[in-house]
């Protein structure tokens, strides 16, 4: 046992000090959520969503009360833990910036919220418009994808100072769309489920009304900009420390 040790420490050294292993620690949890709630986004959208077109009505009444409150419940909790871990990270990164440049991080914070939240509140605008066009897939995916180039745009016109890192304006963008994704889930996806689901328990051999109808196409709309979402998503939170795209 002496002998594995030894060698061990010979080649492992684990570094020392509270705030790094503080900031790895965050930064796996931040993995392992992630891996969680867009691998079973890419369920729903690529695997979920099939299905249920191709089951009869009773095949459905008896799987989705029992597949999806299950499969949900990990889907927003882990989205709230990858949002969560992340912006502490990033927060981090943030603060070391500014306190290098003897700035003050306060500006590329609050913008971070502000902006991919009136991002957010455009797409909500879409799916409760009573104009019926603004749902249409090439128009609602359209004007939401707009939308989020002018956010990331705006988050980088804002943030310019000279001295913002490429890691901190890179996930700036990827991790705004995330926080997006995030009210998407809590605010849409989740609202809706709750009331599609309660009434498939509570009419198991019924045909949908157009009221959950309407539910499941707002569901849809929300969980499939998600999926389109997460592909940019990915891209600059990699970028963040491994393709400089912005800053120094």
């Amino acid at each position: 046992m002496a002998a594995i040790m030894a060698a061990v420490q010979a080649h492992v050294s684990i570094p020392e000090g509270g705030t790094v292993n503080w900031l790895m620690l965050v930064r796996w949890v931040h993995f392992l959520a992630g891996i969680t709630w867009v691998g079973l986004l890419y369920f729903f959208n690529l695997v979920n969503v099939p299905l249920q077109k191709e089951m009869d009505a009773a095949t459905r009444a008896k799987v989705y009360p029992l597949l999806m409150p299950r499969a949900l419940w990990w889907f927003r909790w882990a989205s709230v833990v990858t949002v969560l871990a992340g912006i502490t990270y990033w927060m981090n990164i943030v603060a070391s910036d500014a306190h290098n440049a003897h700035a003050s991080s306060g500006r590329a914070m609050w913008t971070f919220f502000v902006i991919w939240t009136v991002a957010f509140c455009v797409e909500m605008g879409l799916l409760m418009s009573p104009a019926d066009v603004l749902r249409k897939g090439p128009v609602f995916g359209t004007i939401c994808g707009v939308a989020v180039c002018a956010a990331a745009y705006l988050y980088l016109a804002l943030n310019s100072d000279g001295w913002e890192s490429n890691r901190l304006l890179s996930i700036g963008i990827g991790g705004g769309i995330g926080w997006f994704m995030l009210l998407n889930v809590w605010g849409i996806i989740w609202r809706m489920q709750k009331k599609i689901i309660r009434w498939i328990r509570e009419n198991p051999a019924a045909a949908m009304p157009p009221e959950i109808v309407r539910l499941a196409r707002l569901t849809f709309l929300a969980s499939r900009l998600n999926f389109v979402l997460s592909f940019p998503m990915l891209f600059f939170m990699g970028a963040a420390s491994h393709y400089p795209l912005f800053g120094k």
